[in-house]
């Protein structure tokens, strides 16, 4: 299994917008695009993606199954609804969105149900999202080890989730950070400007840097053609162990998403 370390996220992006971010990345040479159902883009990224005359075995499509097709008897029809929008006959990555613990859908049977769209083909690889430590154990005792491709979470210098990464990379699970600007913040913070100086990179390059070099993948989104164009840059942006220490320093435990209802309960 593999999961690429850079792609293009887009959470809050609609209609022409995310088609423009889209279609610019594309053209920059960004391959893994990363979606959900409850984006509610999932039909504006498909028709991009076809209009880029990028052919489909050279991208990375991600989507997520959301809470209310947890059960076994909605998680294909749903997941075949998000392939329409998309324009494609499966995705390489199909995520559990949240965990949703009391939404009356255990968790032995929506992984199950993950699993199975695996096994029919419609789906290359399986993961979850917002996982703790526990709920991942949990998941991989149902589906096997070695089938979770990944787990995507909240992940930043602010919130750098240190007890999670190294329990998923004890069991060969791929971090993926989202969030990892924390909407933002990061890109103000004096000593990420100042490591930023000393390489001259911008801030949003060190931080994406940062985390690759932990060796995460990364999921940035934009719509401005040059900062999508600037964060590739990120993938050549090589940190020393004075900067990795410096940010390791930064962590506060700065969470910005934790919704209740469908949060777990954070390590």
């Amino acid at each position: 299994m593999s999961i690429p370390s850079f792609g293009l996220g887009t959470y809050r992006l609609t209609g022409q917008t995310v088609i423009d971010a889209v279609r610019s990345a594309l053209e920059l040479g960004y391959r893994a695009i990363d979606t959900a159902q409850i984006y509610a883009n999932e039909a504006e990224v498909g028709q991009a993606i076809a209009e880029s005359g990028v052919p489909r075995e050279d991208l990375f499509i991600t989507t997520k199954i959301w809470t209310d097709s947890y059960a076994a008897d909605k998680m294909i029809p749903s997941l075949q609804k998000s392939l329409k929008k998309l324009r494609t006959d499966y995705v390489d990555l199909l995520l559990i969105h949240w965990p949703a613990p009391g939404n009356g859908v255990a968790l032995t049977e929506y992984m199950h149900a993950l699993a199975d769209a695996k096994q029919q083909g419609l789906t290359r690889q399986i993961g979850v999202s917002n996982f703790n430590i526990e709920l991942t154990r949990q998941a991989i005792a149902v589906v096997g080890k070695g089938e979770i491709a990944t787990n995507q979470v909240e992940l930043s210098p602010y919130l750098q989730n240190s007890k999670l990464t190294t329990f998923l990379k004890t069991q060969g699970i791929t971090t993926t950070s989202y969030m990892t600007l924390a909407y933002g913040k990061v890109l103000k913070d004096p000593v990420l400007a100042d490591i930023a100086a000393k390489h001259k990179a911008t801030v949003a390059q060190v931080a994406l840097a940062w985390a690759m070099q932990l060796g995460y993948a990364v999921i940035p989104s934009s719509t401005r053609r040059e900062n999508l164009a600037s964060n590739l840059l990120a993938r050549d942006l090589r940190l020393d162990a004075d900067d990795m220490a410096r940010i390791a320093s930064l962590e506060r435990n700065g969470r910005e998403v934790s919704p209740d209802g469908l949060a777990p309960i954070w390590d």
